[in-house]
């Protein structure tokens, strides 16, 4: 006790506020494992809760409030100081069965925070302060019967003027094609906070990316609690970034939107990576304070790459002969999967694709089956369509699945944000498990970490990726520029089904990205199951070692260091696979951008090459010397290099 009362009598006056200076009291300084982070928790003049995060002593963010108000109490003012507890070392270890790193340290300081307010209610704040970044959740202890619905947040991230931002918009609620929206499909506006003003009145989606000075931020959340919806940020021409809950179409049909839950409740952790932009990309705080495993087995999940007809061909292609063709195309790229898309049960039947399954294991292939999650959210058509909403009707169908040899389910079109829609998906994850399926999320938001606590959710959408390449040409002449941003953006912590890697023609689309730009898609862009876009007649066009490449490409990861980027410009990025490393980048300049990729980090003597070649359409292989590598990377051109596998004490080749 006598600790407490001294840090607080030792309390400095701090300036406070993101719209005016008003003094506050300093309550708690925590700093990193590393002491380069800081964070100061004070009570203002209104006594509101507000936090501000500082790296090598210098503060990145203004002061920013913290806060919630409920049905029948508020937190946002008149607070007083209850506890703080004494600083804790957290620390645990855990492993993904797929992601951007299998063996996860974690190493943060935490504190936590207590306030009262006007009616006698508690609120604490749980605070934990890692080497890469602030992660915070709001906590509403005790127990009860009756439920406490969270209203808003008054959560806030104040940017100064000159921060930069990467910020992608989110589509209105039951907007664009058949009222889907909003899907994540947007994208990235960029500029000074103050002065970017969103496409929609919805607001931004995470992850945030931003800059200030030379320090990289990014804002995000991860974790979704039970009965918590999730979140997305709101911004004001001072560059304050302000927490929101969903619009109210955001939900399946009578189900919940705002959080909702018995005590005790709480919420998800909200998320301020801070650092060098190594620092952000290698990153996996996201995953860190994600719920821990919820499944007890996990053998049935597999990560790896499929084939997949839809992506150039449409709907046409979900017949008989065509899918038996990717089939034959997935055996002989030694892809374990096939993805067999819209209306299948329209123009297969299940008992032609029971016999399609029949035929993929043959040849040791499997296939995943499309389905429409919605009800009467939206006004999509394509089928099957209804048939996962009621957990009677999951299992029977999951079940019928299991028995044919699916591999796993694509799910597609759900309605956004609410609780209820969280729920739903942590509904349909178990029950896939229950029977041994995959999950791949469509038409959907952020994962927010839920891979880690369902590892068979193998991917999600949540992304303008590729399916948009093929719809319209302005996107696909920007691909390059968006393609640079999504390692430290929506790809950052969670799986992300681009869909990548053209090899040939698009229909009605004139592609401006070279056969190596596309190659490295596979390796920059993290995908349990990684759909590969290209068809068995272009990968016939190809050379020889671009499908070797393809056919040994993983689809998880043991370990990602950034080696060199700027976002929006160029990135080369290198991820690491059982003893090997597979490093790839790409240029969105219209000039010409200079690599260099060190021998003293990567093995590179004996490592396999693939640049352009004479053409776009064409790529040179080359065997390397010992010493570094340098290249030059043209406008929408890329590389991907292959090392020799390694020979180490914790590495031993075969």
């Amino acid at each position: 006790m006598w600790q407490r009362t001294v840090k607080l009598i030792l309390a400095v006056l701090l300036t406070v506020g993101t719209t005016g200076s008003v003094w506050a009291k300093a309550i708690v300084s925590l700093h990193s494992p590393n002491h380069e982070l800081s964070v100061q928790v004070s009570l203002n003049s209104k006594a509101t809760l507000v936090y501000q995060v500082k790296r090598r002593g210098d503060a990145v963010i203004q002061p920013s409030a913290l806060g919630l108000t409920l049905a029948n109490s508020s937190f946002a003012d008149n607070l007083t100081l209850k506890n703080v507890s004494e600083v804790s070392a957290i620390a645990s270890a855990y492993s993904l069965v797929h992601g951007k790193q299998r063996n996860i340290e974690y190493q943060a300081n935490e504190v936590l925070v207590s306030v009262e307010n006007t009616r006698g209610d508690m609120l604490s704040v749980r605070f934990r302060l890692s080497n890469d970044g602030l992660a915070f959740r709001y906590e509403l202890m005790g127990k009860s019967t009756d439920t406490r619905v969270v209203i808003s947040e008054q959560t806030s991230v104040g940017m100064f003027a000159d921060t930069e931002g990467w910020l992608q918009p989110k589509a209105a609620a039951q907007s664009g094609w058949m009222n889907t929206n909003p899907s994540y499909e947007e994208e990235y506006q960029h500029g000074v906070v103050g002065k970017l003003t969103p496409q929609f009145d919805n607001g931004w989606v995470y992850p945030a990316l931003f800059k200030y000075k030379d320090t990289f931020l990014v804002v995000s959340e991860a974790g979704i609690t039970e009965g918590y919806a999730a979140s997305n940020l709101l911004s004001n021409d001072e560059g304050v970034f302000t927490l929101t809950f969903p619009h109210p179409a955001e939900t399946v049909t009578n189900g919940q939107l705002l959080p909702e839950h018995t005590l005790p409740f709480t919420s998800p952790w909200r998320l301020l990576l801070v650092g060098e932009l190594d620092t952000i990309a290698a990153s996996t705080l996201g995953t860190d304070v994600a719920n821990a495993s919820a499944l007890s087995e996990t053998d049935f999940v597999e990560p790896g790459l499929a084939a997949w007809s839809w992506g150039l061909l449409k709907d046409e292609s979900v017949n008989t002969a065509t899918q038996t063709a990717f089939i034959d195309y997935a055996a002989d790229m030694h892809w374990p999967y096939v993805l067999v898309d819209v209306n299948w049960d329209r123009n297969i039947g299940y008992d032609g694709i029971a016999k399609l399954a029949k035929y993929a294991g043959s040849k040791n292939v499997r296939l995943w089956l499309w389905y429409n999650s919605s009800g009467h959210w939206n006004q999509t058509v394509y089928s099957p369509k209804g048939q996962l909403l009621t957990q009677a009707d999951r299992r029977k169908e999951f079940a019928r699945l299991q028995a044919m040899g699916i591999a796993g389910v694509k799910i597609d079109f759900f309605p956004g944000d609410g609780a209820s829609v969280w729920e739903y998906f942590k509904a349909v994850l178990q029950d896939a498990a229950d029977f041994e399926l995959m999950v791949n999320f469509h038409g959907v938001t952020l994962p927010r970490g839920l891979q880690r606590e369902y590892p068979n959710l193998m991917t999600a959408e949540g992304i303008k990726g590729q399916e948009m390449i093929t719809f319209f040409q302005d996107f696909a002449d920007r691909q390059a520029y968006h393609a640079t941003l999504l390692p430290f953006t929506r790809n950052l912590f969670d799986p992300m089904d681009f869909t990548p890697t053209v090899l040939g023609d698009i229909p009605k689309i004139e592609r401006k990205t070279s056969n190596a730009f596309e190659l490295a898609e596979t390796v920059l862009f993290y995908s349990g199951v990684q759909h590969v876009v290209t068809t068995p007649e272009q990968m016939q066009n190809v050379e020889p070692h671009v499908k070797q490449f393809l056919q040994t490409v993983p689809a998880s990861w043991d370990e990602t260091q950034l080696i060199a980027a700027s976002p929006g410009e160029y990135v080369v990025l290198a991820r690491k696979s059982q003893c090997r490393w597979f490093i790839a980048g790409i240029n969105a300049q219209a000039t010409p951008q200079q690599i260099v990729i060190p021998s003293d980090s990567y093995a590179l003597a004996g490592a396999t090459l693939l640049t352009k070649g004479d053409g776009t359409r064409q790529t040179r292989i080359q065997t390397l010397p010992a010493g570094d590598l340098q290249l030059t990377l043209s406008t929408n051109d890329g590389f991907v290099l292959t090392t020799q596998r390694e020979s180490t004490n914790d590495c031993k080749v075969d």
